[in-house]
Parts: C-alpha cells; structure tokens; sequence
C-alpha cells in the first residue's frame, strides 16, 4: 500500500461511544474507484494491521462482482431499450428476447397457459360443430341389419337367423321386470337418469380401478351402449368412439330415459345367440322375461360384461353339457357384485340380499339351439354360411354383424323327401331300446345336379338341436367299395404299369385297358406290385413284415372275371390287384379330378393296397359330386350350395359363376358309367333293387370289411346321389360294451347279421330318388365306346391259349388250284363249315368259336389271342415256356 493510505495506528481499545451512549457506526467505506486526498486521514476501524488488511481485500471482491453485475444489467437494459425503440416488439415474444441458450427456448408461464386456454377453445369449437353436424340415424334401418335371410333355391324365405342364431324377441319397458332395470343401472350406470349421455367421472373413475386391480365397472354410460348397438359397428377405432361419444349426447338431449333403457335392454347381446333380455331369459332360463328372478336378473346382468366369460357352459370345454369352472367363478363373483351394488343404490333390501347370496348362484340351463335351426335348417343354413366365408364372399365377422340375403341352392321338396325317406328306413328298422346294436346309428346324404355341382338337398341328421355335426358334409366314415368306380377310371384313362419299368411312368409307357379285362379272384389271393413282387407291409402289432392277401366280400372264389364283373357283384381282389398295377398315386389323382379332396383320401401309394377299397372319407356330397362327374360325361363341377348373397359390403351382390373342368374324356367317363350301370341291371347286380326305379341307374354299393359303414352312391343324368350309414359313439357315455370311440362296427344292428350298401342305404337312396323324380322325364345314359382300350390278362388270370399254327403253309397253293376249276366229282362247298369234315373247327369247340379268326378278342379286333398286344409269338402264354405259371420274365403284352 503506498504511502499515502498509511494511517496511524489506533488504540486497541473499543471505539468511544456516541452522545447516545451507542457504539459508534464504522465509517463508511468510499466508493469503488476513489482514492484518498493527499494528506488525508483515515480512522482504522480495525486493530491491527493484518485485520486491516484481510477487510481491504475482502471489500476489493465485492467492489468488483458488483462493478461487473451493474455493467450486465446495463448491457441487458441497453438492448431492450435497444428493441423498444427499434420498434420490433412481437405480440408472440417466441423465441423469447433478452435470454440467451435454453432460457430463450423455454416458454414463459404466459406463454404456457394462453396455448392450452387456445387448444381447449379450438377443440371445443370443433366439437360443437360436430355435434351440429351430427344427426341421429334412423333406428329401423340399423336394427334390420343384425339379422341374415336364407332363401330356397325358388326364391321363398328359409329362414331367418335373427331368428335363430341371432334370436331377438323386443319387449316393452313395462314388460321387462324392474329387477333386471334396477340391476342394470347399478352395475352398468348409477347416474343413468341424471347424466347427458356421458360420464366423465365414471369413465375416469373405471379407468382408476382397473390400474388398482379392482372390481371392473364400464366407463361407458347405458346411453353411450345403447348407441354402440343401435347405430354404430363393434370395431374398436378411435372415429367410432368419438362418433359415440356425439351421438350419445345428442340421443341423450332428444331421447327419454326410459326409451333409451328399454333399447339397450332389447339390443343387447346376452350370449347363446340371444339379442335383448327376452331372448336371454329364454335361452338360459326357459322363462319368459318377466318371470326372471332377482337372482336370475344379476346373473343376466353378468352377461352384458362378456357372455363368453360368464356364460358357465362356454369355455374350453368344447362340450355344451359340460360347465366350465372358470367361468362359474367370474360369474358368481360378478353375481355377487351385482346384487351389492343393488343394496348400496337402494333398490334391494339387505335382508333379501343375504337370502338371495344364501340361495346360491343361479346356475342357467345348458345352451340348446333356437328351434327355428331344427331338422335340417341348421345343416343348411351353417353348410351356406361355411361356403360364404370359404369363398371369401363374407368374412365370419361380417356374417355375424348381419344384414345379408343369402341364395342357396337348397330344393325344399327334395330336402323333406330325403329327410322322410331315412326317417322312415329308421323308423322300419332301428329299435336303439330294443337292440344295443341300434344304438348311434346316423345317415348322411347329399343330392347334386350333374355338370353344375348344385346341392339340391342334403340330410345332416336326425335334428340340428339333437345331433350338431352335419353328416352330409364331412362325418369322416370310410366309404368302402363306393370307391372302385375311380379305380376303374384311372385303369381306363391311365393305364397301367409296364412290369418291366419305373413306379413312376408316363402314361404313353403304359397300357389303357378295357372294362373287358380280365383278373383272378380267389378269396385270400395274394397281392403282387405292379412288377410282380408280392406286396409286402408290416403286420400290425407284430412289427413283422408278411404278405398281403385280400379278402373278397364275404370270402367267395370268383375265378376269372373281367373288371365289368367284378364290378357289379363288388370283387375286392380283382380291384386291388387293378389298383396296384395302376399305382394308388394315380388312383388317387383320378379320384381328386372327379371331385374329392385330396385330405379326405388318406396316404395313396404302393404300401398301401387297400387304398382301392374305400379307406378314404370324402362324405356324402363329395361323393355325390365325384360321381356327377361320371354323369356329365366326365365333366367336373365343384359343388356349391349358395347362388347370389347381398347386403351392405361394397363388393356385393356376388353371383356365382358356373366353370366346369373335363376331368376325364368322355370316352372314359360313359365307359364307366356303362359298367355302373351293370351293377342295378345286371342279375347279380349289388345294386339290382334299384331297377324298381325303372329308369336309367348307375351306382355301386360299399361296405367297409370291419362293417363300421355302408354306402350307397349312384345317379340318373338328372340327379347323383349318397347316401351313407354308421355307428358312432362321440362321449364314453354313449358306449356299449368293450366299445371305444368313434365308429362302432354294425353288425347285428337292425336285426341283420351285418349291414351292407346293398340293404339299408340303398333303400333309403331308392326312396329319395323315387320320389324326386317323379314326373321327370326318363333319360338315357349316353352310349359308351364300342371299343376303348386294351383287353388284358392280369392278376393271374389265364389267357385262352393260341389257336393252332398250320404246318403246311407251303403247299397251301397247290390244294386252291383244284377248288377254282371243280370236276364234276368234287363236291359242292357247303354252306356250314360244320359240315366240312376236313374243317379243323368241329361244332362247339372252344378253341374255334371264331371261324374268322378273331377268338381270343373279346372286343371283336384282329389281336393275337391271348397276345392282346397284337405282336407275333407266344407272349400271352401265362403258363410259361417252361410250364411254370405267371413267368414275370416273359414278353409283355399283359399284367400280373
């Protein structure tokens, strides 16, 4: 410090006291900046020097930070003075002026509040300009769309589903009883009477509770519910809502009360198909609604929060007599629930609560379908909804929502004949009290119209409220011998295998054979592959590999038969032995080109030889259908049960559109329907009763081996038709015995040792087919080829040996030059070559029943007998150049 600052040192003794007797203030400190003036003196307030010092440089400090704070302030003043009388002050000051980094960016709480006071002035123009625009639509138009009209095929109403399916009953507010009004609003909306339609409160209130886990309650008003079912969609979208909110409000401010509560209760959906408490106190109680209990309404309550939750027979049970345990336990606490809410709202006593809650749960009926769905209504109406949604016409929620006018291709007539030809088959022969063996015993059948795959009729059933799955449609039983007619297809249009090549050949490497082709059939024969090997499978249960023999129906020896033969008294042997030359590969492709699914057909190939005889499940209709093929020529028609559907979907009316595929040349396909025709006319005919038709018929009958089902499939060119018969057991409750369940074998039903195609669902098919065609007009099946394909020798059958070769060809000359120029002594040529005795054919002998040359040719041609390949030798010797019989290794020109 220089000189001048010096100042004498003080007494270390305390400072004098003012004229008060205070201690005197310490003089004030100069202002920053200034200096003493020479000579000046200054009291040290301090006592020594170095208290002196450490005050001098404290002061220093703070003389600096305030120097430097007031030129800041300066700087800051200066600028807004700066902008003030530049003249750019904003009516927005966004980004804010005078702040520098996040502070500019940060909105002021001005700022803050006029944005949200702005937001809530422009929403609540919006809405009020939507509530203007937002008009109540009209009820009758929206309530007509939750049902689905059915139609026959003549344009007469089948059914409705509303109701049905979807089964609404309205009542009057003052038919509803005031328990079920009284529970709804507690449980539902406590300030119905009182609120505009809307609840905030209780929409927050809910949304509260359920983040808390506690008793669910609905947001939405009875109002805000009354509008979702009358005038909106279910889709959960935010437009709805805010459509539901608007109108809510509006129908809130222009509907009572007791209008908008006698809606809800009849739009409501309860469950079981039930639309409306009527319906509801139906289906679960079998009362009308106004004999409903205070119980029986909180459980009907419990409902309307979900009926799949609190339904106590839906679930995963899969069975509708079966209770579901989780869904006993939401619906009595909900119960439970519903009832408290009464006595806390004052309309139920708390003494009549406690012998309600003592009474227990109010357990409903078991679901039953609506009547309207019995007989066979339900098979026809849910076999035209499955066809809807396969097609991708309808969603099945678009379906559900209703409104739709559905055309099906369902004859009214022909569905009550068929429905009255099995009841009465059932009627006549099944006795379930008097026989065990008549126990489960169910039909399926379907009619098809030929070349255009319309389902006239079907039979499902005994009753669509008794029996729930549709036996016309897919009911999984074997159809037996039904399915050789595809066989024989493949055989004719295919051929069959060289012996000598692959499994898999083209069909120019193979042989089309003709239905005059000619097979083995011995009971027990054993099965060989194409190639000749015997076919070998594993034995069941044994593990070991053996042999398969087949077994003819009923154990008869048929010896040698052609294929139209074995056809017509149903010859297993032959068939099998035809498939596996064939290959069940291609079997089975002929069988999918006539109609049938290929997941019906079960595994097709050279391990499975039995595969010709039935093991496949295709159903009543497709089977009808694949045979239709047959019918139309050939030409296949997928089968269809719904012509036009309408309604409110934009793409809508839809049409349906006939396309056809040939399948199968007609050649081919008259050819088989001329052997099918043998199976009715011929004597031993399986099918011989259904001459009494007289008319053109082809069918075959089928009958599984283990007796489990027995068929009859056959057509006119007008109609083909199936009809099926089974035993099955669907719950260990309906067994019998040491039965297991699914499908029971027949035999001793009816009273009959077994019961074949030929009995049973032929007559039932007879009389359906009587019935349905009568007045029609007879037509004929087209003529079949003359001639189509190669007959053949196979499956070990014996081909006529050759006729004798003339040794003497050489001199054959020298004897016809006699005959041109006769003496007198020659005699005159006869006219019967009988009578010749130098003639090699004597009368009746087999070997030349063919003067012309043509013996061994069943079809008439000029092949070499037992050669029906047509080539020189001796290939058609089965025996064999050496005597052994069916020589694989010997020329081709037939099969094994």
């Amino acid at each position: 410090m220089s000189e001048h600052r010096r100042k004498q040192p003080q007494s270390r003794g305390r400072r004098a006291a003012g004229p008060s007797g205070r201690r005197a203030a310490p003089p004030p400190v100069p202002p920053a900046g200034t200096e003493d003036p020479p000579g000046a003196t200054q009291e040290r307030p301090y006592g020594s020097r170095a208290e002196a010092r450490r005050a001098a440089q404290r002061g220093g400090r703070r003389r600096a930070a305030s120097a430097s704070a007031a030129a800041d302030g300066g700087g800051r003043a200066a600028r807004r003075r700066r902008d003030t009388t530049a003249g750019k002050r904003r009516f927005i000051d966004y980004p804010r002026s005078g702040y520098r980094g996040m502070r500019r960016w940060l909105p002021s709480w001005r700022q803050m509040l006029g944005s949200v006071l702005t937001f809530f002035a422009l929403m609540l123009g919006l809405v009020g300009l939507a509530y203007a625009m937002t008009e109540i639509p009209d009820q009758a138009d929206i309530a007509n769309q939750q049902s689905n009209v059915f139609y026959w095929a003549n344009g007469e109403r089948m059914v409705v589903s509303g109701e049905s399916r979807v089964n609404r009953q309205p009542l009057e507010l003052a038919d509803i009883p005031m328990e079920m009004q009284n529970s709804v609003i507690a449980a539902e909306n406590e300030t119905f009477y009182n609120d505009p339609g809307i609840d905030l409160m209780g929409i927050g209130r809910a949304v509260l509770n359920m983040a808390r886990g506690g008793e669910t309650q609905s947001g939405s008003t009875i109002t805000q519910q009354y509008v979702k079912n009358m005038y909106l969609t279910q889709e959960q979208t935010l437009e709805r809502k805010a459509r539901e909110l608007l109108l809510s409000v509006k129908v809130g401010a222009q509907v009572d009360k007791e209008e908008i509560l006698e809606g809800y209760l009849n739009t409501s959906d309860f469950g079981r198909g039930a639309i409306g408490i009527q319906a509801a106190a139906q289906a679960y109680y079998g009362k009308d609604a106004g004999e409903l209990t205070d119980s029986e309404c909180a459980f009907l309550t419990t409902l309307l929060n979900g009926p799949a939750l609190h339904d106590p027979f839906q679930g995963g049970s899969g069975e509708v007599d079966v209770v579901t345990e989780e869904n006993v336990q939401r619906a009595t606490e909900r119960w439970e629930y519903v009832l408290n809410r009464r006595v806390e709202t004052g309309t139920l006593a708390p003494d009549a609560h406690e012998a309600i809650i003592a009474e227990g749960f109010p357990t409903p009926n078991p679901p039953t379908p609506a009547m309207e769905m019995a007989g066979q209504i339900g098979y026809l109406t849910n076999l035209a909804e499955a066809y809807v949604i396969n097609q991708g016409i309808l969603t099945e929620e678009e379906l559900a929502k209703g409104g739709y006018q559905i055309h099906t291709t369902f004859d009214e007539t022909m569905v009550n004949q068929m429905e009255t030809a099995v009841a009465d088959v059932i009627e006549a022969n099944i006795d379930p009290e008097e026989r065990a063996e008549d126990r489960h015993v169910q039909f399926g059948g379907a009619a098809v119209v030929p070349g255009d795959g319309a389902i006239r009729a079907i039979y499902g059933g005994t009753d669509f409220t008794e029996h729930f799955l549709n036996n016309a449609d897919n009911p999984r039983a074997q159809v037996g011998s039904t399915f050789k007619p595809f066989v024989l297809a493949a055989a004719l249009r295919d051929g069959i295998r060289d012996p000598e090549g692959d499994a898999e050949q083209d069909r120019e490497e193979r042989t089309q054979l003709s239905p005059e082709s000619v097979y083995h059939s011995e009971n027990g024969q054993r099965i060989n592959n194409y190639n000749g090997e015997p076919v070998v499978i594993e034995e069941e249960g044994s593990g070991e590999e053996g042999e398969w023999h087949q077994e003819n129906f009923l154990q008869r020896d048929h010896g040698d038969i052609t294929l139209r033969e074995a056809m017509e008294v149903s010859a297993n042997v032959p068939f099998v032995q035809l498939g596996m030359d064939v290959g069940p590969a291609t079997v089975a492709q002929a069988a999918m080109d006539a109609g049938l699914h290929e997941d019906s057909l079960g595994p097709a190939n050279d391990t499975v030889p039995a595969f010709a005889l039935g093991v496949s499940t295709p159903g009543p209709i497709r089977m009808a259908s694949a045979y239709a093929t047959f019918a139309a020529g050939g030409e296949q028609a997928e089968p269809y049960s719904v012509t036009r559907v309408e309604g409110p979907k934009e793409n809508l009316p839809w049409e349906h559109e006939n396309t056809t595929t040939q399948a199968f040349e007609s050649s081919v396909a008259d050819t088989v329907t001329d052997v099918l025709t043998g199976v009715v006319e011929g004597d031993e005919g399986s099918g011989r009763d259904a001459q009494v038709l007289e008319r053109p018929v082809a069918g075959k009958t089928g009958t599984t081996d283990d007796n489990k089902s027995a068929w009859f499939v056959g057509y006119t060119p007008q109609l083909s038709t199936a009809i099926g018969m089974w035993r099955s057991a669907d719950s260990e409750e309906e067994l019998v015995g040491d039965e297991e369940m699914g499908f029971l074998s027949m035999f001793n039903t009816a009273g009959s040792e077994r019961i074949n195609g030929s009995s049973l669902p032929l007559e039932a098919w007879i009389a359906f087919m009587q019935a349905a065609l009568e007045g029609e007009p007879v037509e004929e099946f087209p003529d079949p080829p003359s001639s189509l394909g190669e007959t053949i020798w196979g499956g070990g059958a014996e081909s006529p040996p050759p006729p004798p070769v003339e040794t003497e060809e050489p001199e054959a000359p020298e004897t016809e030059e006699p005959t041109e120029e006769p003496t007198e002594s020659s005699p005159p040529p006869s006219e019967d070559p009988t009578d010749d005795p130098t003639d090699p054919c004597l009368p009746l002998d087999p070997l030349c029943e063919d003067p012309g040359g043509q013996n061994g040719d069943p079809q008439g041609g000029d092949t070499d007998p037992g050669n029906p390949q047509g080539t020189t030798g001796e290939p058609g010797d089965p025996e064999g150049s050496d005597g052994e019989q069916g020589d694989p290794e010997g020329d081709t020109g037939w099969a094994f």
